[in-house]
């Protein structure tokens, strides 16, 4: 699945006769880049076809599969660390006057005023346009992007989704899951908007002038991923850095993402799913069974969910890690960030003092 091309072709590709025709290509091109001493692009070819491996039937232990695919062991993170992650976001959630109980989600929607679907648009629209200077001066970019709204109704985790080419961006929103505050459009907005179509325009601005080594198809199984979702989860708390509710989501967010991680881990290291429903029912008491079970279904049977899905937690915890630390690396990263998309191996070499990204055990 390609989910961004920076590079359109200059005709329609010729369909492949199968997915093993696919692998055969693929694998002739990755003894190429080899030969040629192209390791950016290396990388990404293993990743193309380990997921391809995957679709076609194969299944990758865990550890193997999340490093070729998302550039990162998925080591984990420790008891003590959620632990300390879970304070830091009821205290959070306190500043604002919700509970940490069963409740707490519908109550964390109930801080902001709820959108008529017929808003939502113009809202995300509005909270982009005032944003957009502020976002283009910290990342240093003057890339154009033209955005298309959709609403689909799709039986998926996702309450929403991003793909295009070149400079113009598709945002789809999942109605069946969508629920939109006004809140949930700010954080949209800089999310999808200010986050992905402004930094995937960004890389086609680049490639347009500048010879690049790096893939210019984005795909979410692909090594980039943790640099997008973790950048676009913090993007939001970034722009409005006092706001208390923007905070307290950021910090749900994070906290919810390393629990994600835990049972994402368990489930593809031999747990049974009770273990793992237990596990998150402890830690997260307004999470039901049902999405504990879309949970544990997308991160061990779903091969693109199986990749994909990692890069929230690894990506969000880096990138909070990132903001505490305070001083200039947040404007270095960011100013890179939009300019080409990095692995998590080359975010280490940006920030060498930062945590490992894939979890501390």
């Amino acid at each position: 699945m390609i989910d961004f091309d920076c590079a359109l072709p200059g005709q329609t590709p010729r369909p492949f006769e199968s997915r093993f025709a696919v692998l055969d290509a693929l694998s002739r091109l990755r003894i190429e880049t080899d030969a040629q001493h192209q390791p950016a692009l290396s990388v990404h070819l293993d990743a193309h076809i380990a997921y391809l491996r995957a679709l076609l039937g194969e299944q990758l232990p865990f550890d193997a599969y999340i490093t070729l695919t998302q550039g990162c062991l998925p080591r984990g993170w420790t008891q003590d660390y959620v632990n300390y992650r879970a304070s830091i976001a009821q205290d959070a959630l306190g500043s604002v006057g919700v509970s940490w109980d069963e409740h707490t989600w519908r109550n964390i929607q109930a801080l902001s005023e709820q959108l008529p679907a017929a808003d939502v648009g113009a809202a995300i629209a509005e909270y982009a346009g005032k944003y957009e200077s502020s976002i283009r001066r910290l990342v240093e970019t003057d890339a154009d992007f033209n955005l298309i709204i959709e609403d689909v109704e799709v039986d998926a985790y996702w309450s929403y989704w991003l793909d295009g080419a070149g400079y113009d961006t598709r945002l789809r929103i999942n109605k069946s899951r969508a629920s939109f505050s006004r809140v949930d459009a700010y954080r949209f907005a800089l999310h999808e908007v200010l986050g992905h179509a402004l930094q995937y325009s960004s890389f086609t601005a680049q490639a347009e002038v500048n010879t690049v080594e790096w893939s210019r198809i984005l795909a979410v199984h692909c090594p980039h991923q943790v640099l997008f979702e973790g950048l676009a989860q913090v993007l939001p708390w970034i722009a409005s850095p006092d706001d208390g509710i923007v905070i307290a989501r950021t910090r749900v967010d994070h906290f919810m993402n390393l629990v994600r991680g835990q049972i994402h881990t368990l489930i593809n290291s031999g747990a049974t799913v009770v273990d793992c429903r237990d596990l998150a029912r402890r830690q997260v008491p307004w999470w039901t069974d049902e999405e504990i079970a879309r949970e544990l279904y997308d991160r061990s049977r779903n091969p693109q969910f199986r990749s994909y899905l990692w890069s929230y937690p690894a990506g969000i915890d880096w990138f909070v890690r990132l903001v505490e630390a305070g001083g200039t690396m947040l404007a270095e990263v960011l100013r890179e960030a939009y300019k080409r998309p990095l692995t998590p191996r080359e975010l280490h070499e940006l920030w060498p003092a930062g945590p490992v990204i894939g979890g501390n055990q």
